[in-house]
C-alpha cells in the first residue's frame, strides 16, 4: 500500500491484501560496520508484479535489495535488524538456509557476469550442481526461451557467453536465473551499462516474465520505471544527530500515482528533476 515518509502506510484505494504479499518488510535497518545505513523501512512487495525503487545514489536502495536474499551476508560488517518475511516466513530466521532462499529469489546484477563458459553451460552448470533430474537440454532452451534469446543464440550454444553483446550477456544472465526455477527476480540496475536498443529489449522481457514472476528492480532511470513497474519505492537519504547520511524509505505507491500525485514533497521534488 503507499506509504509516507514515517514509514507507516497510508489509505489508499489501492492496496496489497496482506495474503497476494511476496515479501513483509517490517521496521528493516542495515548497518555497515556499525553505520546505519538504511533506517526503519516498512514495506510489502505484491506477487506477480514489478516493483521499482528509485530515488538518488547512496540512499539504500540496493542495500535494500541485497536483503530480500541475504546477499549483504556476504558483505563483512553488515548486519540487518527487523524483520523480513518471504511467504510468511522471517528469513532471517537463524534456521533459514540463505543458499536455498537464493535458488527462490535469483538476482541479476548491474553489470552481466557470464560464467565464462558456453553459453550452454552459463544455463545448465547451475541446476546440474543443484542435483536437477530433469531433461537438462529442455532446461536449457525453454530459459533461453523464456529470457527472449534463443533465436540469437540457437545455433551458437558451444560457444563462450562472454563473447555475447552487453545487451545478450544480460538476457543470458537472466535466462540462467530462470533456469533455477526462482520465484522472485532481484535486478540491481540491470540496464545501466547497455544501449537504448538492449535497454528497451531487457524492459520488455521484464513485462513479459512478470505473468511468471516477481520481480524488484532498482533503476536511476525514472523512466524506466514509468514503463514497466506496477509499484514505484521512492527513497533517499537524511543527515542524522550525528551528521552521518542514511537512507530512507520515503513513499512507496502505484507507479501512476507516484509519477502524477505523489504524496510527499520529497518524491514530488525528485521526480520533477529538483534533485538527485
Amino acid at each position: 500500500m503507499p506509504y509516507s515518509s514515517n514509514g507507516r502506510s497510508q489509505s489508499d484505494s489501492a492496496t496489497i491484501e496482506q495474503s497476494n504479499s511476496v515479501f513483509n518488510v517490517e521496521g528493516v535497518k542495515v548497518y555497515y560496520g556499525g553505520l546505519l545505513a538504511l533506517v526503519d523501512v516498512y514495506l510489502q512487495i505484491p506477487e506477480k508484479q514489478i516493483v521499482a525503487f528509485i530515488g538518488p545514489s547512496g540512499c539504500g536502495k540496493s542495500t535494500l535489495l541485497r536483503c530480500f536474499n541475504r546477499m549483504n551476508d556476504l558483505i563483512p560488517g553488515a548486519k540487518v535488524e527487523g524483520r523480513l518475511h518471504y511467504r510468511d516466513r522471517n528469513i532471517y530466521d537463524s534456521k533459514v538456509n540463505a543458499v536455498k532462499l537464493r535458488r527462490q529469489v535469483g538476482m541479476v546484477f548491474q553489470r552481466p557476469n557470464p560464467f565464462p563458459k558456453s553459453i550452454y553451460e552459463n544455463i545448465a552448470f547451475g541446476p546440474r550442481a543443484n542435483g536437477y533430474k530433469g531433461n537438462i537440454d529442455e532446461l536449457v532452451e525453454n530459459s533461453l526461451r523464456r529470457a527472449a534469446i534463443w533465436d540469437e543464440v540457437k545455433d551458437k550454444l558451444k560457444e563462450k557467453g562472454t563473447a555475447l553483446s552487453g545487451g545478450q550477456q544480460q538476457r543470458l544472465c537472466i535466462a540462467r536465473a530462470i533456469a533455477m526455477k526462482p520465484d522472485v527476480l532481484l535486478m540491481d540496475e540491470p540496464c545501466s551499462a547497455l544501449d537504448p536498443i538492449s535497454t528497451s529489449q531487457v524492459e520488455e522481457l521484464c513485462l513479459e516474465l512478470k505473468e511468471q514472476y516477481t520481480i524488484i528492480i532498482v533503476t536511476h532511470n525514472m523512466q524506466q520505471a514509468s514503463r514497466v513497474a506496477d509499484w514505484t519505492a521512492f527513497f533517499n537519504t537524511e543527515i542524522d544527530a550525528g551528521g552521518k547520511r542514511r537512507g530512507k524509505l520515503v513513499e512507496f505507491s502505484p507507479t501512476a500515482q507516484m509519477f502524477n500525485s505523489p504524496h510527499t514533497k520529497e518524491a514530488q521534488e525528485y521526480i520533477s528533476g529538483r534533485f538527485g
